[in-house]
């Protein structure tokens, strides 16, 4: 059996390869090592000691899948991916916990974070966006836990989620008249349901006149709009120093000039700046939100704004007053993603309540509970 020429020339790829270094300059580093491997194996070969050195690896090839959104392995063993109809199996394995130990090990530094027994978990970024969370054992005693979220490799235009089976045109109309009408809204939803997706896909609807101002943890959102600005977190360093929250940021932004601030994901004390700003002439603004349902915004925001110190008459105060609808996303038997409804926010004895005011889909438009409001709130746009 012939021996892989990778597994002979890595060593020495590891200490003289510059990095990043793609497979032409992995040749010519290791011109002398390759030279008896034949014509057919060299690039071969090359790629491979890229990948191991540079990349991701054995789930290199998952990544360059068409249409994944998320990689992730469970320990030794089967390596799933979601390509939008939920997790299935790849046809790639990783079988030893040793490689995956290494690639986890190796994922974490390249990104300047701390990975071993005292933090056995970490969060960092690869080169081309996507994102990497990392468990070791024994948290995770099934083995090394590595998950991947791809960023969205295009834009997609609201005519693409009516080809996709998300959104009926008739339900596309009704988001254009969203965009146009500079209504305030947040995109919910569960994990995976393509909330940044459709957030990226309406940004896209907006007045190419409007400066969008983007406050992200990790650049995600890429809307096809020619007047971006983006704002991007910072985690501490080793050191517990040098940190920049969300929080920080949405403030930063509001002295930028926004027509339209947007938070890619209102998950911890940044709600209190979010909704301060959605509450000083800031229209059309804009966020994601972890949510089953959207009944549920008034409750999540509750929960958030706690973290920040707000009481639950004060959010509720500042969600009635700033925030004015919701596009609730969901995942149908079978995986399929939808934009399911689109509601308005009331005021109800003085609380926050969400009503239904259409129920979208790829079937077409329903009139909901509040579709008055809505109407009313669209208006003319």
């Amino acid at each position: 059996m012939t021996a892989d020429p990778s597994f002979a020339i890595l060593p020495r790829a590891r200490r003289d390869v510059p990095a990043p270094a793609a497979a032409e300059q992995v040749v010519e580093t290791l011109r002398a090592d390759l030279v008896l491997t034949g014509t057919g194996g060299v690039l071969a070969a090359a790629r491979q000691v890229s990948g191991q050195l540079f990349g991701a690896g054995p789930l290199d090839p998952v990544l360059s899948l068409s249409g994944v959104s998320d990689v992730v392995v469970n320990g030794p063993g089967i390596v799933w991916v979601d390509r939008g109809r939920g997790l299935e199996d790849s046809g790639v394995r990783v079988d030893a916990e040793r490689d995956l130990r290494a690639l986890a090990h190796r994922l974490v530094a390249a990104a300047g974070r701390r990975l071993d027994e005292a933090c056995p978990f970490a969060d960092a970024r690869m080169t081309d966006g996507t994102r990497v969370h990392v468990v070791l054992p024994p948290i995770a005693p099934q083995g090394t836990t590595i998950s991947l979220r791809v960023p969205p490799r295009r834009t997609f235009s609201l005519d693409d989620l009516v080809a996709g089976e998300s959104l009926a045109d008739d339900g596309a109309d009704v988001l254009r008249r969203l965009m146009a009408a500079r209504v305030s809204f947040v995109v919910t939803g569960g994990t995976g349901t393509g909330k940044t997706t459709v957030l990226s896909t309406l940004l896209s609807e907006a007045d190419p006149a409007q400066r969008l101002l983007l406050v992200e943890d990790a650049s995600e959102l890429r809307p096809r709009h020619p007047h971006v600005v983006r704002l991007e977190a910072r985690p501490a360093n080793a050191e517990g120093a040098g940190a920049v929250t969300l929080a920080d940021l949405v403030r930063q932004a509001l002295r930028m000039r926004p027509d339209r601030l947007v938070v890619g994901e209102v998950r911890g004390p940044e709600v209190g700046d979010l909704l301060a700003a959605l509450n000083t002439g800031h229209e059309g603004g804009c966020a994601t939100v972890h949510a089953n349902r959207p009944e549920d915004v008034p409750a999540r925001f509750e929960a958030l704004a706690a973290v920040a110190g707000l009481s639950r008459a004060t959010t509720h105060a500042q969600l009635v007053a700033g925030l004015q609808a919701v596009v609730h996303l969901r995942r149908r038997d079978g995986g399929l993603r939808v934009v399911d409804s689109l509601s308005v926010l009331q005021s109800v004895g003085g609380l926050a309540e969400v009503q239904v005011g259409l129920w979208l889909g790829p079937e077409g438009c329903r009139a909901g509970p509040a579709h008055a409001a809505l109407e009313a709130l669209l208006g003319s746009a």
